[in-house]
């Protein structure tokens, strides 16, 4: 029976009636695989679409060839099939009349709740939420194969996106789903932000004190004056309305009491109708001793550098984003001299503060910028972590006009202020703050922090302005950057969203920019691609060592040996396994977990130096089962002895492979001829090679050292790495990294090769030759390294590595520099009127959102759990160690154990890492579990005494019966631990020492 005309147009009506809702719900791949009458042609050109332009307008596109006449019989049911069966089945029940307009009203109102707080939710442990979204069929199979590929190829921030962006498509109902994944991860803050709901997280205790949520809300949006009745100047628009709504259908219901609640009374949809008329209603109405530094006193900018300065010169806040190498902290220099000689000749002085991110720049712009330009007319200091001052920074403000600091020391001077201390620091205080790769002033940041004060001060100054009161002052604020990227865009309209938001966090009136193109030659670029191994038997051996343990452990991992996405399943098992007490699969996760690490070096390194690794490893986790005097008797279970046996059976042969030059990886060949083309064919080669982890690159170092043929062309090597200590290997002091990059100024050293922390602000002189081993982050990263190539005829190369997908990305982050730079135009070009409107919503916004958060760690505080109701058990072994009652918190940051009880179940070992601090405390050994082995943290020397210091890693945490095994830091516990009292503590001890004595 043939459809009749009549039918078919009805049915293209009803398609394009709700083609905006399908364009959003349409999983287009999945879709194309069950359209029968759509031709090959016209799905590749989909496809096409879909890859380069993403989902929508491939959506798009799909629907216009659904829509081509002629109809073949049956198209139209054909199309819903196929929605149903492509992962698409809320576009289909839009076409089949449902689901109902409040669902979907209710559905709307989720999907822009998790748009809004993408940001948070991005952080989410991305492959641990897809296992469970999968699970529970919140995710097809499609979905978890590109929310895994993308993990796996950008990272869990990137997944984490894609994931979000799947879910939202499902049919009602996917928002209670996804809040249930997210309370079986253990998401407990995100499901808080998801909710207002506190109760979400059953760690959570008594109800806290009553919220007047509506006087909040009209605090924080500004919408009413204090007399609730006039609309306020801020230009809010529907967009950003909206958004205030959705903050008020989390707040938790407000119980009516002695007066009347607006929220309560009206109910909220009539809340959200008010506000709705009220966006109209605002557009009619709308409006130690310094370093010896040579003496430089005049400072000489180029016509370039002049020209991005200017805006700041007329008091103007701006970014300056300029390439690496190309004098922004000079103009930065420039600008301060000329701010402080206008402020001192107006009679009002200025105040300057510096802002970095990392403690090695705090230095290097004082000592190479700041101090040699300025200290003819005035006093520069600097401060950070490792500053040897011992007078207050607060006190430091006071008697300096220049400070170089660290970003979290003026983040916390500025709470003390905020909190009421006296030795606090206000913002009215300082009159210029320059802040150094301002890229970083984004959501969580510490720069972004800083900059929300200011935001809500200023916007606080419009309503002070309005009502004619007196306003507080602000500092003008400068922003320097190589690079603002694009956040992740794949379209100049995100990118150009992205960079907007940075100049709103920034309040920047201008983004300044200058191409240098016609001043540097083009650099060279390529990109060395590797073959796999025709053999690899040193991996075939680790594989063989990895199955057995699977075989050993009851094991069937899903993901590839070597991957990335292994690395994620095997700490997802070992956190599960420490969680239900299960030794035999926690410690067989760990020991695979190393393995796999093996096994990824071997693709990046000398063979020899993945068997270094992995007999370190072995050799630590034999030392762990014996005691320092050998008379503790450490339990070592079956499950141990075989994973020792089993490397002790297989080492011979590893020792063997790695031996021979034959099997090395084609990357580790590749690297060679690069750096030897490099020096051949330069009369004076400098340059710098990148690496991902601190491990390769301080054994590529070594490689290089020990090769004859790198000796031949006079190569001079030495590794640069960070000084954090988040992974295994030691790490590298500030004195240390100046030290090697002093050499290479001098030419001692010529080949440095490092790990990230030398791609942003260090101070490196010019390059001939930069090379990516291995590595690529994104697009700031790669224009970042690429600037260190900066000298005449500079090359940059790209050396690929097996399953790393660097090749790929490098390409994807070129696509993105040209994006950024089209957005950065566009942005450019848009008329004053429009960008101001853009930076107040996107202000406003950011404000509310912090706003939020304000009132819920008050909540959180409010209800933080009794240390009475937390206990600690050890990872590997389960024996019971302590409560939180037994914990104790030094300066507000050591979580120690002083009890008699707890010095019964540890031994100490030394710490072979031992470093020096400029603090007034020391690690000087590490503990362990008495029984195991275990670490479970350090012995803190603190004021003359040792205290057991606990590392909650170490440990699973039992909160009222629900375990948690996945607490990295002690911050992610909602307790309160009770300050430690040294003067009675103290006491206790001198008097048991006179007993001994006596």
């Amino acid at each position: 029976m043939t459809v009749g005309p009549d039918k078919d147009e009805q049915q293209e009506e009803l398609i394009k009636t709700f083609r905006h809702r399908l364009k959003e719900k349409i999983s287009v791949g999945p879709v194309l695989n069950h359209l029968y009458f759509i031709s090959h042609e016209d799905k590749e050109r989909i496809l096409q679409k879909l890859k380069t332009e993403g989902d929508a307008s491939a959506a798009n596109q799909l629907i216009d060839v659904v829509l081509k006449k002629p109809h073949p019989e049956g198209w139209f049911r054909a199309f819903v099939d196929a929605l149903i069966h492509g992962d698409s089945k809320y576009a289909a029940m839009v076409l089949e009349g449902s689901p109902k307009p409040e669902e979907e009203e209710e559905n709307d109102y989720c999907v822009a709740l998790v748009r809004l707080l993408a940001p948070s939710l991005v952080q989410m442990k991305t492959a641990d939420v897809c296992c469970e979204c999968f699970s529970l069929g919140l995710l097809g199979q499609d979905d978890n194969d590109k929310v895994l590929a993308e993990i796996d190829t950008q990272g869990p921030g990137r997944g984490a996106g894609e994931l979000l962006r799947r879910i939202v498509r499902r049919p009602p109902g996917w928002f209670s789903t996804f809040l249930q994944v997210l309370k079986k991860t253990e998401h407990y803050p995100l499901l808080r932000e998801l909710t207002g709901d506190p109760h979400w997280c059953e760690q959570q205790g008594e109800t806290g004190a009553l919220i007047d949520h509506e006087t909040i809300f009209l605090h924080t949006f500004g919408i009413f004056n204090s007399s609730k009745q006039s609309v306020s100047i801020f230009m809010l628009s529907r967009k950003t309305l909206y958004i205030a709504c959705l903050h008020i259908s989390t707040f938790p219901k407000t119980p009516l009491t002695g007066h009347s609640s607006t929220v309560c009374e009206c109910g909220l949809l009539t809340w959200m109708q008010l506000l709705f008329r009220l966006a109209d209603l605002s557009y009619s109405e709308a409006a130690a001793e310094a370093p010896r530094s040579p003496e430089k006193t005049e400072i000489v900018l180029r016509d370039y550098q002049m020209e991005v300065a200017r805006p700041a010169l007329e008091g103007k806040n701006i970014i300056i984003c300029l390439p690496t190498g190309s004098g922004k902290t000079r103009a930065a220099v420039y600008i301060t001299k000329k701010h402080l000689d206008s402020r001192r000749e107006a009679g009002s002085p200025g105040k300057v503060v510096v802002l970095v991110n990392k403690i090695p720049l705090v230095e290097q712009h004082y000592s190479t910028e700041f101090l040699p330009y300025l200290k003819q007319t005035y006093r520069v200091e600097r401060v950070s972590g490792d500053s040897q001052l011992k007078i207050s920074f607060a006190k430091t403000v006071q008697k300096n006009d220049i400070i170089i600091c660290t970003a979290q020391i003026l983040e916390n001077y500025l709470e003390r202020a905020e909190n009421g201390e006296d030795e606090g620091v206000k913002m009215s205080d300082l009159t210029l703050i320059i802040i150094d790769e301002c890229h970083h002033t984004q959501k969580g940041g510490v720069y972004n922090h800083i900059m929300m004060r200011y935001l809500m001060q200023k916007h606080k100054n419009l309503r002070l302005k309005k009502e004619q009161k007196k306003t507080v002052p602000l500092p003008q604020i400068l922003g320097l950057t190589a690079s603002p990227g694009v956040g992740g865009a794949n379209t100049v309209a995100k990118a150009v969203e992205h960079i907007m938001r940075i100049c709103a966090n920034l309040d920047a009136s201008e983004i300044m920019t200058r191409s240098q193109e016609e001043d540097r030659k083009q650099q060279r670029k390529t990109i060395l691609t590797v073959e796999n191994k025709a053999e690899d038997p040193f991996g075939d051996v680790i594989k063989t060592i990895m199955n057995a343990i699977h075989n050993e452990a009851k094991l069937s991992p899903i993901c590839d040996l070597g991957s990335q996405n292994y690395e994620q399943w095997a700490v997802q098992k070992e956190r599960q396994a420490a969680k239900e007490e299960d030794k035999t699969v926690r410690v067989c996760a760990e020991f695979l977990r190393r393995y796999n690490e093996g096994l990824i070096l071997s693709n990046t390194i000398r063979m020899s130096d993945a068997l270094s690794y992995l007999n370190k490893f072995h050799e630590e986790q034999i030392k762990k089962k014996t005691s320092v005097d050998g008379e503790q008797n450490i339990q070592i279970t079956d499950t141990e002895r075989f994973l020792f046996k089993l490397f002790k059976d297989k080492k011979e042969e590893l020792e063997t492979f790695s031996k021979n030059p034959k099997y090395e990886n084609d990357s580790l060949s590749k690297l060679r001829e690069q750096i030897l083309r490099e020096f051949s064919s330069r009369g004076q080669a400098r340059g710098i090679i990148f690496t991902k982890t601190r491990h390769s690159a301080i054994t590529l170092s070594q490689w290089i050292q020990e090769n004859p043929k790198f000796a031949d062309v006079e190569v001079k090597p030495s590794h640069v790495i960070g000084g954090g200590d988040q992974s295994d290997t030691k790490p590298m002091t500030a004195a240390e990294q100046k030290d090697v990059l002093k050499k290479f100024r001098a030419g001692e050293v010529n080949l440095l090769v490092a790990t990230t922390v030398a791609e942003e602000g260090l101070d490196i002189p010019a390059c001939n030759f930069v090379i990516r081993y291995g590595l690529s982050t994104n697009e700031i990263a790669m224009i970042q390294a690429k600037g260190r190539g900066r000298a005449d005829d500079s090359s940059y190369t790209v050396v690929d590595v097996k399953n790393s997908g660097v090749a790929e990305r490098e390409c994807v982050n070129e696509y993105r520099e040209e994006m950024m730079g089209k957005a950065i135009n566009k942005i450019k070009g848009q008329s004053r009127e429009a960008y101001q409107k853009q930076m107040m919503e996107f202000q406003l916004q950011a404000i509310m959102e912090e706003r939020m958060r304000q009132v819920k760690r008050k909540q959180k505080a409010i209800k933080d759990e009794k240390p009475s109701h937390v206990k600690f058990s050890c990872r590997n072994c389960a024996k019971p160690v302590c409560s939180g009652e037994d914990i104790q918190i030094i300066e507000n940051m050591h979580r120690v154990n002083v009890t008699t009880q707890f010095k019964e179940l540890f031994i100490q070992r030394e710490n072979a890492t031992l470093q020096e601090r400029l603090l007034d405390y020391e690690t000087n050994a590490v503990i362990a579990c008495k029984d195991c082995g275990q670490p479970w943290g350090s012995v803190m020397v603190y004021r003359g005494m040792d205290f057991p210091c606990l590392h909650v890693k170490n440990f699973v945490v039992n909160i009222n019966g629900k375990k948690i095994s996945n607490c990295t830091k002690w911050s992610d516990l909602p307790i309160r631990f009770t300050a430690f009292d040294y003067i009675e503590h103290a006491s206790m001890m001198a008097q048991g020492s006179d007993e001994e004595m006596g």
